[in-house]
């Protein structure tokens, strides 16, 4: 099987592509210097020529903050990136794979958000990526739409790797403990959106790891499986202010991916153990 995974140089996209590779699938990755998907011809030409079996999209416009001041960009990205992608795909009757966001949902609520809840984005990036998803449906008839949350990967910037570096210079931090949601390894993810696009089991699917915390109690947890003597202050969303508006609630249920007999992932204490460690042994 011959898959295109987007995004390449990002946490998901190099795990994944990594992951394709291990199991012997003709695996092709590309950053924004091998295709350009805001352009419709260079995205038509690529795809046409590379004739993949399967696209797996997972490039997008992930800025939160800017993405309320750069709203042209984001939404060329996030938006028409993936529309000419699902467009290139339909051309060669190609699989096609869009990884999504909690930030779809408007956080209100406890409860896990379902695969049917009707999404109403409070920010824009979550708008462009609503609007994504509703691009690829139009478009096409089978499709992987994959809701993903608070990822952390061995390629690229994230708030484990965050929080570590701040414990080399603070020995106090104030988090956010009102936003609830799913840590999820991108190593994990990556095992299963490989399994996902070898099977015919279209739709939309939440995919994190299991359980939820809050920003502040994975800080604790971050801090405490890497030894580090850091005091966590748990704050609430306003008193730390950020230019886009953040779900409290990113609680997803899993339900479909379980009821269509996909493996859930490992908790997310877990993952993080195991992350952790994959960071010590990582080559520098």
């Amino acid at each position: 099987m011959k898959i295109l995974v987007t995004g390449y140089t990002g946490q998901l996209g190099y795990d994944v592509v990594h992951e394709g590779l291990r199991r012997g699938l003709d695996v092709i990755g590309t950053g924004l210097e091998d295709l350009d998907i805001t352009d419709e011809h260079a995205v038509s030409k690529y795809v046409m020529e590379l004739n993949p079996d399967a696209i797996i999209h997972c490039a997008a416009y992930t800025a939160v903050d800017k993405a309320e001041d750069n709203k042209e960009t984001c939404w060329d990205v996030n938006v028409n990136g993936t529309k000419y992608l699902a467009m290139a795909a339909k051309e060669i009757d190609a699989k096609f794979m869009f990884i999504s966001t909690d930030y779809v949902f408007d956080g209100m609520g406890e409860l896990p958000f379902i695969e049917t809840d009707k999404p109403n984005p409070v920010g824009y990036y979550g708008l462009t990526k609503y609007e994504a998803e509703q691009v690829v449906q139009s478009l096409l008839s089978e499709w992987f739409i994959v809701r993903i949350s608070w990822v952390f990967g061995l390629n690229g910037h994230n708030f484990v790797k965050t929080m570590l570096s701040l414990s080399e210079t603070r020995n106090e931090l104030n988090v956010v403990g009102d936003q609830i949601g799913s840590p999820t390894n991108t190593f994990d993810l990556a095992k299963l959106l490989v399994d996902m696009i070898q099977a015919e089991k279209y739709g939309i699917y939440h995919a994190t790891n299991e359980g939820f915390c809050s920003w502040a109690e994975f800080a604790k947890e971050i801090f405490r499986l890497a030894g580090k003597q850091v005091k966590v202050n748990s704050i609430a969303t306003e008193e730390y202010p950020t230019r886009a508006v953040r779900p409290k609630n990113s609680r997803m249920s899993k339900q479909k991916l379980i009821g269509n007999g996909f493996t859930p992932l490992p908790d997310w204490q877990d993952s993080l153990k195991r992350y952790l460690n994959a960071l010590k042994h990582e080559v520098k």
